[in-house]
């Protein structure tokens, strides 16, 4: 591997590989030969991530960083002495120490931040509307009523505590990963942007406690400017909160225990505003994460973007980062002292293993993306204008548009006098379109590809020389999507490391049927998820960064896909794209077998009657009706997954058409009496327009174009398309078993009915782990995000009704969906998309 120089820090121009200090293999494989040493295989060329939206913001596009820029990674947790200014046995034992003090910091006092928040019209009009204050008090009364603020405020960061921090953390990330890889494509460019005055707000998902302080991490190695930091977990130790208040972490009130909690007070909203402002002011770099299942944290985007609006800030540049785990872990959001403690504790026991990957992203203009009007939002609709229609009164045409998600910003992060409607949608869909940047920019771990495999695609067991032949496949498929890959080294090296990994939520057995096959089954043993609820729940959040890019590419990279076109034609490198369109051909098929038409479908573990043999059909797809399915199924998708710059229908119909380029689907021309090419009207004779005729048109004269399609390859179509419907089940299934909960609850249906929203969620989670403990399969549609995702999915139907009391938000059965006849249309219309 070839190791290179850039700025003092090491870096390896390929994907470093699996760490060599696991146990000696314990069975021997067919597949010994290493990844094709040509593009798009491992450790040759990799493909780039993070680049500017072409549409919303190319302007900043073009701003490419400059020749001497190259890809590489640095791993932030292989220290040595060749990154300091000095050289000896001596500086090999403190070398950590030494980088660590010659990084550059760049250190924030509060100074008089306070006296500014305080000054701040904002919070002003907010104190004299809440009857908190008399209108022109005095300045001792509003700090009395800001008391439990100040902390907030007086946020700041100290060089020297900031260093020996970033000491701390690299000891502790030390002992809990093999390594932290640093793509340094997008360096220069975050260089280049932070001199240029416009402050950087850096863009994440969340994923655990691990994110807040991976990011300002990573900043600090690079000497970039480390960032005020919004973490949003209820830290409960006054000492712990101390600290970090002087690092720079802006923490919820002492009085909160959730942002929601946080956000109800009149008095948060404005002050945060006005902190920003301050902060913005100051040139300081932020670090803001978001939730695409509730949408948290995108309050505070929608706070700059106001800023910059009212010309309170000129502009700021957003960075999207990425963050990959090998292993994805769930941390509890009320961290206290002994927690801490103990998860230290831990960590001097634990064996290192496991990677991150992290992509910063290239810089954008929060203001070009804005105020340019390429970010649209005018064809947003509710979602039960889009498919109450089609659901309830069987009408064949969509309403085109896109499904409005409001929720996704709280209605306490903005007044609703200060922020009209459009507005509004306005900042949630850059909150959307950071969502969707952020989650295209994660590399996809090892353990994400054999987790989906066992999923949605061995779910009854595989052997190994198997899984290594699929995983080679979907490696191939992720490369060709401009996917990056989180992994490096032989293929073998690479699932036995996942494998390793993902141990405790696998079942590895060698079943010999003779004492001849012994020995072979030995070397090839049987791999199994393990049939529970922690396992498959495990499996499923790992998965979810393959789910994503096999849907968030359908139409994001239809460019790439025309021009490399001569890449893309071998059905099996391209289906991928569109498992969404797989679950409408799959809808579509059963509303064939179900009108009587005589086909059959093998589905390996379908309920119901199973046809063996292969797929015998001969059923011809409309090309109006496979759109409108997709276009349908599209409005179901939880928040994030689709290109937010994109209409609904046109990611449709651009699906549709790349089935048909790849070969999937074959498309076929209904027999008509006249060819199509004859230019000769029905009555017989020509019509001639001039050329200046506004309405004038090459195809006046011919007939609509009708298409139609069928299935290719029937022998090998369906094991493909079943994979790919999977990957959509879990969700699908959880808004069906839903929408069956509502009949079984406790809530009574008609009449007031309404429950708190959080006894509500409590329930329908209940209900969903009942369903599947019956079941004993399908646990991953019973997760928490899974039951949140349904329940909003619901209300965004108006089957569910939202009311705002005093004691908080109230959830209940909404007066058209009481009756079980709209329910149950309401389930066949949300089953027909799952192929079982």
């Amino acid at each position: 591997m070839v190791q290179e120089k850039n700025g003092g820090i090491s870096t390896d121009t390929g994907p470093p590989p699996i760490q060599q200090n696991r146990p000696a293999l314990t069975w021997e494989l067919k597949i010994k030969k290493k990844l094709k040493p040509v593009p798009p295989c491992l450790g040759q060329f990799r493909p780039a991530v993070g680049q500017c939206c072409h549409q919303c913001t190319p302007d900043s596009l073009r701003k490419k960083p400059g020749q001497n820029s190259f890809i590489g990674f640095h791993n932030l947790l292989s220290i040595k002495e060749t990154q300091t200014r000095y050289r000896g046995w001596l500086v090999r034992k403190v070398c950590c120490a030494l980088l660590v003090s010659g990084c550059k910091v760049y250190g924030s006092g509060a100074g008089n931040r306070l006296e500014k928040v305080c000054q701040s019209n904002r919070l002003k009009e907010a104190l004299t509307a809440n009857h908190k204050t008399p209108e022109g008090g005095d300045g001792p009364g509003q700090l009395s009523l800001l008391t439990p603020f100040l902390p907030l405020i007086n946020t700041c960061i100290s060089s020297g505590l900031l260093r020996f921090m970033c000491w701390v953390t690299l000891k502790m990330f030390a002992s809990a990963f093999g390594s932290i890889q640093v793509n340094l494509s997008h360096l220069s460019a975050l260089h280049k942007a932070s001199q240029e005055g416009s402050p950087l707000v850096y863009v994440y998902v969340r994923q655990n406690a691990m994110d807040y302080a991976l990011i300002p991490l990573v900043l600090f190695c690079h000497s970039l400017r480390v960032p005020y930091t919004v973490c949003p977990l209820h830290i409960t130790s006054p000492f712990l909160r101390s600290v970090l208040q002087r690092v720079g972490v802006i923490l919820l009130p002492s009085s909160a225990e959730t942002e929601l909690e946080a956000e109800r007070d009149p008095l948060h909203a404005p002050l945060m505003t006005s902190l920003l402002r301050e902060l913005l002011h100051e040139g300081q770099a932020l670090s803001v994460g978001v939730s695409a299942e509730s949408g948290q944290g995108g309050q505070w985007l929608a706070r700059i973007r106001q800023l910059i609006k009212e010309g309170s800030v000129s502009d700021v540049c957003l960075v999207p980062v990425g963050i990959s785990y090998d292993c994805v872990t769930k941390t509890n959001t009320k961290v206290g002292m002994g927690s801490l403690l103990q998860w230290l504790w831990s960590l001097l026991w634990r064996k290192s293993s496991g990677s991150v990957r992290i992509h910063l992203a290239q810089p954008f203009s929060l203001k070009e993306m804005c105020e340019s009007g390429r970010c649209r939002a005018d064809e947003w609709l509710p979602l039960q204008d889009l498919l109450l229609p089609v659901i309830l009164n069987n009408r064949g045409n969509s309403v085109f548009g896109k499904r409005r998600m409001s929720w996704l910003l709280p209605s306490s992060a903005s007044d609703p006098e200060e922020q009209s409607h459009p507005d509004r949608d306005l900042s949630v869909a850059v909150i959307l379109h950071l969502i969707f940047s952020a989650t295209s920019c994660m590399a996809v771990m090892s353990t994400s590809i054999v987790s989906s495999l066992l999923l949605h695609r061995h779910r009854e067991g595989v052997r190994v020389s198997i899984l290594c032949r699929d995983f080679a496949w979907l490696t191939d498929e992720l490369l060709f999507r401009k996917r990056d890959v989180g992994f490096g080294g032989t293929l073998v090296e690479v699932v036995y490391h996942s494998l390793f990994l993902l141990n405790p939520h696998l079942i590895i057995a060698a079943t010999p049927s003779s004492r001849e096959s012994s020995a072979s089954a030995r070397k090839d043993p049987l791999i199994v998820p393990r049939p529970s609820l922690a396992s498959t729940l495990h499996l499923s959040l790992q998965a979810k960064t393959v789910t994503h890019s096999f849907i968030l590419e359908a139409v994001g990279e239809t460019c790439f896909m025309v021009d490399n076109a001569e890449h893309l034609d071998a059905p099996e490198q391209t289906v991928g794209f569109f498992c969404f369109v797989a679950c409408a051909v799959s809808a579509m098929l059963c509303e064939v077998v179900l009108s009587g038409v005589s086909s059959k479908v093998r589905a390996d573990g379908a309920e119901g009657e199973e046809v063996k043999g292969d797929m015998e059909f001969d059923v011809v797809l409309g090309q109006s009706e496979l759109t409108e399915k997709a276009l349908q199924l599209c409005h179901l998708l939880p928040p994030g997954v689709m290109p937010p710059c994109q209409s609904s229908q046109s990611f449709a119909l651009d699906a549709v058409d790349s089935l048909v380029r790849c070969g999937i689907l074959i498309m076929e021309e209904i027999p008509r009496d006249v060819p199509i090419c004859d230019f000769w009207k029905k009555e017989g004779t020509l019509s001639w327009t001039t050329s200046d005729d506004p309405y004038y048109s090459d195809s006046d004269c011919e007939e609509q174009d009708l298409r139609s399609y069928k299935i290719s390859q029937p022998t090998q179509c369906p094991e493909m398309l079943f994979f790919l419907c999977s990957m959509l089940a879990g969700h699908l299934r959880a808004l069906c078993w839903t929408t069956a909960a509502l009949e079984l609850m406790d809530t009574p249906l008609a009449g007031e009915g309404f429950k708190h929203e959080a006894e509500f969620l409590s329930q329908i989670h209940s209900f969903l782990c009942d369903m599947a403990n019956q079941k004993k399969r399908h646990y991953e549609s019973c997760s928490e995000e899974a039951a949140h995702t349904a329940v909003r999915t619901l209300l965004d139907l108006g089957v569910l009704l939202e009311r705002r009391q005093a004691g908080g938000i109230f959830l209940g059965v909404s007066p058209l969906f009481q009756p079980s006849e709209n329910r149950q249309k309401l389930l066949r219309f949300i089953s027909q998309y799952m192929y079982n």
